[in-house]
């Protein structure tokens, strides 16, 4: 069922690349050929795990492939398949494209993992909602074959009191209490601040977590002494592979990032051909 949906998606990519048909790829009906998906760049692998179900829902023969998550170099096959050549030619740019922006991504990530928890060995690097419409499920996968938390999914998964709720409310104390009553017992309550004297209101009001919102390394570490074990406490704000060591070395439970995925590299990949059987 779950792999039927990513079909679905992929499905409507390749229908905004084809419709009405793929007129150039005319010129090669009848051939059939192998196609090597090749890596002319080096990071994290991650998409086969969407790709190999696509191209076998197109009839393709998926003859070797590398698994999501394994760090990849120049020169390697990411994945080798068969099939008609001017459907091959038609999927290669969804092929490339979804491969490459997804590797990039969890590239990205693994790199702010590891650096990371060069100084705090047990903070999580998560993603946010700054996701492409339509490619979220896929980005916020990308981001867990980085070894990352891909937070909230949609705006259902949990309660988080942003700066617009409480410019709205005007209260913070009140704003959770209105949270607590609209919100199952399953959902966490977060609340975003930009202060310490806002960081322990938000903790006596009784929040699950602080979002530390663009606040500097000082401040943070400044609410870090007061709260650290008491209550999750989250690090956001314009936080990149270049600063955050910096963040992670206040304590922090969690840094989110949007970075990771709008404005991570994707990854240089190509895609190579030979004829298997002439017309």
């Amino acid at each position: 069922m779950i792999e039927q949906i990513f079909i679905s998606k992929l499905m409507q990519f390749l229908e905004e690349d084809y419709y009405p048909e793929d007129l150039t790829s005319r010129i090669v009906e009848g051939y059939k050929i192998r196609s090597y998906v090749r890596s002319k760049d080096e990071g994290v692998l991650a998409g086969n795990k969407f790709i190999i179900p696509f191209l076998n829902y197109l009839g393709f023969n998926v003859k070797s492939s590398m698994t999501d998550g394994v760090e990849v170099k120049k020169g390697d096959n990411l994945l080798v398949f068969e099939g008609e050549a001017d459907k091959s030619l038609s999927v290669e740019r969804i092929v490339l494209n979804l491969l490459g922006k997804l590797s990039g991504i969890a590239t990205a990530t693994y790199t702010m993992v590891k650096l990371a928890r060069e100084v705090n060995p047990t903070v999580r690097i998560a993603g946010t909602r700054k996701t492409t419409p339509g490619l979220r499920v896929f980005e916020k996968y990308a981001i867990e074959v980085g070894g990352g938390d891909p937070h909230r999914f949609n705006l259902s998964d949990a309660v988080l009191i942003k700066d617009n709720h409480l410019a709205i409310i005007g209260d913070i104390e009140k704003a959770v209490k209105m949270a607590r009553q609209i919100a199952s017992f399953t959902k966490k309550i977060e609340i975003e601040v930009s202060s310490y004297e806002d960081a322990i209101k938000a903790y006596r009001a009784g929040v699950d977590a602080i979002l530390l919102d663009n606040m500097s390394v000082n401040e943070i570490e400044e609410v870090v002494s007061e709260l650290k074990g008491k209550v999750l406490l989250e690090a956001s704000g314009r936080i990149t592979p270049e600063n955050v060591k910096s963040y992670a070395k206040t304590g922090v439970d969690i840094i989110s990032s949007g970075y990771i995925t709008h404005s991570s590299r994707s990854l240089d990949f190509s895609m190579d051909v030979e004829l298997t059987s002439p017309q």
